[in-house]
């Protein structure tokens, strides 16, 4: 198995492309095809200040990886959100990498901060956790850009997510999610840039940029992420790309090139939060559509006071 570029030894097989690539040649396409899209997309510009989001998985380290090695300056933002040991690991992944580099991350903690974590308050406010999940990543991540006075939020969705997403909302034809199904989200209503410039790139060719590059990171699954239904359509759409390489991509760049643009009048914010008139929160002062947002509902009802019945007197016990 030989390179395509250099012809030497080859490392790795990428399918969808038709070729095999060593080790110096695979983390090129990698910086190449980011690159790529974000000039595409016109996601980002020299000099501005780029926050991303930090989770210690493969995907969110190398995004930043691949960011510093094009040039730009780069912080992280890691949230914790609570979920045993699981949030533990990944803290610690996210911190070693940032610090190995001499980068900068902000951290937040939904239970120190917010006085509630995702396994304990998505039950309180009886929300699915991956729900409550969501919920909270976007409103800390939102906030931390804005606060930070950041031009662009990054994520490290990459193109399984984004082809397993938008299998879910084709099939359901959810129209207003469909108009969000994009590359980047202009800011507006007072939220940030949000840009996905792995879109052209999978799961494993993250996980092997990582390897290549010797970059630690967390392999376990979420643990309460079982059931999901985006796993069950990552796993059909591996099932179709294995018969027809290259599926996922044109799935998904097709629908950007060819149908994005027909659900572009219905655009909610994700969890149907943002719908104009659009007003600060009177508790956060985030951006929402009513009185409370979104975030800060689900965290009134995470850490209301529950009454416990316990032999014959009634008590009342508060969430952590």
């Amino acid at each position: 198995m030989k390179c395509r570029v250099c012809r030497g030894p080859a490392v790795i097989d990428v399918r969808r492309h038709n070729a095999n690539f060593c080790k110096q040649h695979f983390l090129r396409l990698c910086r190449d095809q980011t690159a790529k899209t974000i000039k595409q997309f016109s996601m980002l510009s020299e000099g501005e200040r780029i926050l991303v989001a930090v989770s210690g998985g493969k995907d969110s380290l190398a995004i930043w990886d691949i960011l510093i090695e094009l040039g730009y300056e780069v912080d992280g933002f890691y949230l914790g959100l609570g979920i045993g040991d699981y949030s533990d690991t990944s803290a610690e992944y996210a911190q070693r990498f940032a610090k190995e580099r001499g980068l900068t991350l902000h951290t937040k903690d939904l239970l120190r901060d917010h006085g509630f974590d995702v396994p304990n308050g998505s039950r309180a406010a009886k929300r699915a956790p991956c729900s409550a999940c969501g919920l909270s990543k976007r409103h800390c991540f939102d906030e931390a850009a804005r606060l930070g006075a950041y031009d662009a939020l990054v994520t490290g969705h990459n193109l399984d997510d984004e082809a397993a997403v938008l299998m879910g909302n084709v099939l359901h034809w959810q129209t207003e999610y469909l108009g969000r199904q994009l590359p980047v989200l202009a800011a507006q209503h007072g939220f940030p840039r949000k840009v996905k410039p792995l879109v052209r790139l999978t799961e494993r060719d993250t996980a092997a940029y990582c390897l290549l590059r010797g970059l630690d990171y967390l392999v376990d699954e979420c643990p309460i992420a079982a059931g999901n239904k985006h796993l069950s359509y990552k796993a059909a759409l591996n099932d179709i790309e294995r018969d027809s390489p290259g599926a996922k991509h044109a799935f998904y760049f097709r629908f950007l090139d060819q149908a994005a643009d027909r659900f572009a009048t219905a655009q909610p914010e994700d969890g149907a939060e943002v719908v104009a008139p659009v007003s600060p929160c009177t508790n956060c002062g985030a951006p929402c559509s009513n009185e409370v947002c979104a975030f800060c509902s689900l965290t009134m009802r995470a850490t209301e006071a529950v009454p416990i019945e316990m032999g014959a007197t009634r008590r009342r016990k508060v969430s952590p």
